[in-house]
């Protein structure tokens, strides 16, 4: 592991926000989970079935924070990238490391569904335009990584037999982004053709995400059952199976809401429909999911893993659920969905204040100043 030699303030900067992947000083896509974990935050917020006004407030809060961190990662990834050229090739040569190619597209519509629900009240109309703009531009980039990353991992990275792990995910679950995003901007589409066409395309997100999600589900339950768990900071990026879970009952609560400005009856009212038809199933795997990873994070956790960006996988996904459940909520009225979305909030602030606490320490002591050469390669057994 190499020294790293304080020079610039940027370098210095670029050190708190580095990738795991090199010994010297590489500012990777990973870091844009954390926009992602606090925007999800302010539309949380902004979406739970319940009329507190310091929600408001958080969200407000959680929305710029987001914003801010958005901006300077896009200014400053770039210019990171362009002063050392290896760094680009290192990530995109790294099985792991490239899979969070997929965090910057949707930490862009992240912002911009926050920008929506809660900007919207500083910014008036302005905020429907941001969200378009973030919206479309994560929309490409990350139907491109959808394809590309993939592509690349059949095509040319090694892969162990127990590597499958929850970062394979990133890649395939912004088009599920882009489908809840989308959802709420299908009202601010001009009537007729272009907003039941914005709606069925979304639907299209929905479906292409969904089935690429299932298949690397299945890939990683079937590693987990025949090797087990690494043990290591990998164990956090189960909690990303969450995601597109939770994210597709959002996105088909929100769609089937707005599918009455779009679509005529009887198609209207089935996509209504389907959002608790297959909300609700959903939600029940979320249930069982949900425990698995925390028993298994904990087991991680009681044998030495250590603190690692890795962490930041406690906060989108559990924001999913509790968009998802809230959305539950609303087409059901039912108590059982509301509470549950509400004590999932709690444990989303609590994900996110642990985690953001432990990146500033860990940044504070410099342990995440010097990486490692590469991504590590942990070993999965069920023993110990």
């Amino acid at each position: 592991m190499g020294v790293l030699t304080v020079g610039s303030g940027f370098d210095r900067w670029a050190g708190l926000l580095s990738s795991p992947i090199e010994g010297r000083v590489v500012l990777g896509p990973n870091w844009f989970a954390s926009v992602m974990g606090t925007g999800v935050i302010a539309v949380a917020s902004a979406t739970l079935p319940v009329d507190w006004p310091f929600l408001i407030v958080i969200g407000t809060i959680a929305w710029i924070l987001a914003a801010l961190l958005l901006i300077a990662l896009l200014i400053i990834v770039p210019v990171h990238w362009a002063r050392d050229r290896e760094v680009v090739k290192g990530i995109t040569n790294d099985a792991i490391a490239i899979q969070f190619f997929g965090a910057p597209p949707m930490a862009m519509m992240t912002v911009g569904t926050a920008t929506l629900l809660i900007g919207s009240r500083y910014l008036g109309d302005a905020a429907v335009t941001i969200d378009w703009v973030l919206w479309a531009v994560g929309t490409v980039l990350g139907f491109a990584t959808a394809v590309l990353v993939p592509y690349r991992l059949f095509t040319a990275l090694q892969v162990r037999q127990d590597g499958a792990f929850g970062g394979w995910l990133m890649p395939v679950v912004p088009p599920m982004v882009s489908a809840a995003g989308g959802a709420l901007l299908v009202p601010h589409a001009p009537e007729g053709v272009a907003r039941e066409s914005m709606l069925l395309l979304c639907y299209a997100f929905f479906g292409m995400s969904l089935m690429a999600s299932i298949v690397v589900i299945t890939l990683i339950w079937s590693r987990l059952a025949h090797f087990g768990s690494s043990g290591s900071a990998r164990v956090p990026t189960l909690w990303i199976v969450l995601g597109p879970v939770g994210q597709s009952i959002t996105a088909a609560g929100a769609l089937g809401t707005v599918a009455a400005v779009a679509v005529a009856p009887p198609l209207a009212t089935a996509l209504d429909v389907l959002a608790v038809v297959y909300g609700v199933p959903m939600w029940g795997f979320m249930l069982l999911w949900l425990p698995l990873a925390a028993l298994l994070t904990f087991r991680a956790r009681a044998r030495g893993m250590g603190f690692a960006l890795t962490w930041w996988s406690f906060t989108f996904p559990v924001g999913t659920c509790v968009t998802g459940t809230s959305q539950l909520a609303r087409h059901t009225d039912l108590p059982m969905f509301r509470w549950t979305a509400v004590a999932l909030y709690a444990l989303l602030l609590a994900a996110w204040v642990t985690v953001l606490v432990n990146t500033a320490r860990g940044s504070m002591r410099g342990q995440l100043l010097t990486p490692p050469l590469e991504s590590p390669h942990p070993v999965a057994s069920k023993g110990g």
